[in-house]
């Protein structure tokens, strides 16, 4: 028996994540002299009938589909909190490598500047793809909050000698790995140093007079220091919108 659990061990409906347990017959008794494991691991089953029958929790991510199949999302290893929204990287990950040009898909929080984590997506394709066709797919699919900010097309993924994922040698994001509008030069003294503010706050090499905050990797967080920014070096009150 499958199970697809939330964080209080309910089982959750079709179509939606939880974690994968398995229960019947063939669940090991345990990790041998691991007793801490053991316990981690093998816990009571609750939807069982047998009396001290347990469960295994396996750690993958999945949901069932209305046809009777689980589609696996990833390992629940891989989750993190951003700005207080708990977020699933094997979902994103599972949604966008559904696109028909994506062959490997790999999402992380990166923190490239000291308190800003940032969603980045990195995939494998024969040729680049559009950013604002990448972030409008999972739009469609994902809340916001889970929408990564920019997207790095890599020739193949790196590995380790043992052929994993080596996570630390994805690159940073660049300025094309951002969504940006066709560039139009700030006009103006207003303009300009709001220009240089966004800059400075979104680590982007240049802004233009039609980009946009929020799909230049800002947030409502780092939009409040922008506010106070614009605030303090211009006398001018401006509204918190996307």
């Amino acid at each position: 028996r499958i199970y697809s659990l939330d964080a209080q061990g309910q089982t959750v409906p079709v179509g939606v994540a939880g974690e994968l347990y398995v229960g019947g017959a063939g669940v090991a008794r345990g990790y041998l002299n691991r007793p801490e494991l053991t316990a981690e691991g093998f816990l009571i089953d609750p939807f069982s009938g047998e009396a001290g029958a347990r469960m295994y929790r396996t750690g993958d991510l999945g949901r069932w589909l209305p046809a009777g199949t689980i589609e696996y999302l990833g390992r629940n290893d891989f989750q993190v909190k951003i700005r207080g929204f708990r977020i699933e990287l094997g979902e994103i990950e599972a949604r966008l490598a559904e696109h028909a040009s994506v062959r490997e898909a790999v999402v992380l929080a990166r923190e490239d500047a000291p308190g800003e984590k940032r969603l980045v997506a990195y995939y494998v394709a024969d040729a680049e793809i559009p950013v604002e066709a990448l972030r409008n797919a999972l739009s469609a699919q994902l809340p916001d909050y889970m929408v990564p900010a920019a997207y790095v097309r890599l020739a193949q993924m790196p590995l380790m000698p043992n052929g994993k994922l080596d996570r630390k040698a994805l690159p940073a994001p660049e300025g094309d790995a951002y969504l940006t509008r066709v560039y139009a030069a700030p006009q103006g003294e207003v303009e300009q140093a709001l220009a240089e503010i966004w800059a400075e706050l979104l680590k982007v090499e240049r802004v233009g007079r039609h980009d946009h905050f929020f799909e230049l990797g800002g947030h409502s967080l780092l939009a409040v220091r922008m506010i106070s920014r614009v605030r303090q070096e211009l006398g001018v009150e401006v509204a918190l919108g996307e």
